[in-house]
């Protein structure tokens, strides 16, 4: 692995800086800082550990760095619950270990988005621990949502809700004096209680985290779950049948709430007060018809576009997902954004190999649940053609207009582990469904980077989740010295791209068959994707990158190509 030079440094920092609206079109990687690199042997990715990779970073070819939470934590639920906002984790680093990972991204040309988690804090928050101190009708308890419990002697919940994560929307806590007291209400596990985003101590308390890590030079933020945090509670409040049958248009109790854009519109005031702007997309599993309202430059400014991690690989499906999303970009005045991976659903390079991952199937492996239920059966999974899927839908969004989210991983073509014993298990899905539902834990295996050793080069003695022996062959070592190996095709296609840039428009052009799309960009480059079987004859037209052989002239069944203008750029 090459280092780079002071001077190429210098280059790379003024090039980054003199992009406008950098995050328009950005590549941005994602890192889930646990399971990235461990520099002190303890089994847990680290903020060191992600400086010791910058430059593998800047010779993938993205333009930032989106990092999951870092923050001291209990691991509840893999960082999301958080105990301190303007903080490191001591088992991560340290806030100088935070600062030098953000100088040595920066001198690569490398952003730095990093996770808010606004929804809810840690049980083990400062606040929380005041709150269940401070007895019934404190004002520590309105920073958070406790209610007397339902039945005679208050002993049930107060309502039937289920969390997100299975199991009871509430726990009771005991007060002071010993006795049973009141519930509090937490969407995801009990280890997160929810915020009670009517309080100004929690807006103040944003604001402040907002700043403090604007000041240190972050470039932007992911905001976790950003449709769920004001509530309505009024009571008497609905039963679980009746929530349900609520219509989310903006004044559901609990999901997308007209209300919380006044939220956004105060953190736009703090972004827009730095020069350049600090940016920010927000995590929103919302209806298609609003989730402009998250994208408009008035509130966050940008959203993501979760479509294409529900799709199956069909290019009925690309195609509608597709036009739908620049369609609600332009009515938001923001860029969509593109992701097939992340920290929360099985690997796209899984999913594509599955019985159900095209439209002729309905097989009840469709998008790796029941087929992880199953334990992993290899049987079932088809590893090369999920990987020859994988890469022609990897290039396939990344010739779109608009920005593309990256997992860490996926440039090595990772599938979902799923040989992870119940007792290594940490998913609070899990242990909350007892198992019926695995989690997410097989996408956040600790990355393989030598071939071998107790932790294929992540740490000096092993990790945190197990790793299985076949992820020697995907390990960056492996694939460096593979000129055909996934990770230089995404380093060919991230440096094409780049070269390759143009205004944030893509026209189609009518192909004849069903199962091949091909859009043209303004500046002449076309990009082809079949999803059939059978090759297609392109027609002219350079051929600059393609996802797997091709004859000459065409393009194979499950591929994708990039042209240019004859005569125009090679990569």
């Amino acid at each position: 692995m090459t280092i780079s030079s002071d001077l190429d440094l210098d280059l790379e920092t003024d090039r980054a800086e003199s992009v406008p609206h950098w995050w328009r079109q950005a590549v941005v990687y994602q890192i889930y800082p646990r399971s990235f690199a461990d520099s002190n042997g303890d089994g847990l990715g680290d903020l060191p550990g992600i400086t010791s990779r910058a430059d593998y970073l800047r010779e993938l070819g993205i333009d930032a760095v989106w990092l999951s939470p870092f923050y001291p934590s209990e691991l509840a639920d893999g960082g999301y619950d958080v105990a301190d906002y303007r903080n490191v984790d001591p088992r991560l680093g340290t806030l100088d270990d935070f600062d030098a990972m953000l100088a040595a991204l920066h001198a690569r040309g490398i952003k730095v988005v990093v996770d808010i988690v606004p929804n809810h804090t840690s049980d083990h928050h400062e606040w929380f621990r005041e709150a269940v101190a401070a007895g019934r009708g404190s004002q520590a308890r309105e920073r958070y949502i406790f209610r007397e419990g339902s039945g005679p002697s208050g002993d049930e919940p107060p309502t039937d809700w289920v969390s997100v994560f299975g199991g009871p929307a509430w726990t009771r806590v005991t007060e002071p004096d010993g006795s049973p007291g009141q519930w509090y209400f937490h969407n995801f596990a009990r280890e997160q209680p929810d915020l009670n985003w009517d309080h100004p101590d929690v807006h103040a308390d944003f604001v402040k985290t907002l700043r403090f890590w604007s000041d240190r030079g972050v470039d932007g933020f992911r905001i976790d779950v950003a449709h769920m945090l004001t509530k309505d509670l009024t009571e008497p409040l609905p039963s679980r049948a009746e929530l349900e049958l609520i219509p989310r248009d903006g004044n559901h109790p609990l999901i997308d709430r007209d209300d919380v854009h006044e939220i956004y519109a105060e953190w736009r005031e703090v972004f827009d007060s730095y020069d350049p702007p600090r940016t920010a997309v927000a995590e929103a599993w919302v209806d298609p018809s609003r989730i402009h309202l998250y994208a408009r430059p008035e509130s966050l400014g940008q959203a993501f576009n979760f479509d294409l991690l529900e799709a199956d690989f069909d290019a009925d499906q690309f195609r509608r997902i597709i036009t739908d999303n620049l369609a609600l970009a332009a009515q938001s005045g923001s860029s969509s954004t593109w992701v097939l991976s992340n920290h929360d659903v099985v690997r796209h390079a899984t999913r594509y190999g599955l019985p159900g991952s095209s439209a002729e199937s309905s097989a009840p492996t469709r998008h790796g649940g029941e087929w992880l239920r199953r334990g992993g059966d290899d049987a079932l999974l088809d590893r090369e053609r999920g990987a020859r899927r994988a890469a022609a839908a990897t290039l396939f969004i990344l010739g779109l207009p608009g920005s593309t989210y990256l997992y860490q991983g996926e440039e090595l073509g990772l599938h979902e582990v799923a040989e992870i014993p119940a007792e290594e298990r940490q998913d609070p899905t899990f242990f909350r469904t007892e198992g019926a539902e695995i989690g997410r834990d097989g996408c956040r295996v600790p990355l393989p980077w030598q071939s071998d050793g107790a932790s294929f080069g992540f740490g000096a003695d092993g990790a945190h989740l197990p790793q299985p022996a076949w992820f020697a062959r995907y390990a960056v070592e492996a694939e460096e010295a593979d000129p055909d190996s996934t990770l230089h095709l995404y380093r060919r296609a991230l440096r094409l791209r780049a070269e390759l840039q143009s205004d944030e428009a893509l026209e189609w052009i009518e192909t004849g068959r069903p199962d091949v799309l091909r859009f043209a960009r303004p500046n002449g480059w076309h990009i082809v994707t079949n999803f059939g079987d059978e090759p297609f004859a392109l027609g002219g037209g350079d051929v600059v990158l393609a996802s797997g052989p091709s004859a000459a002239g065409e393009v194979a069944g499950e591929t994708t190509v990039w042209l240019a203008p004859t005569g125009g750029a090679a990569g």
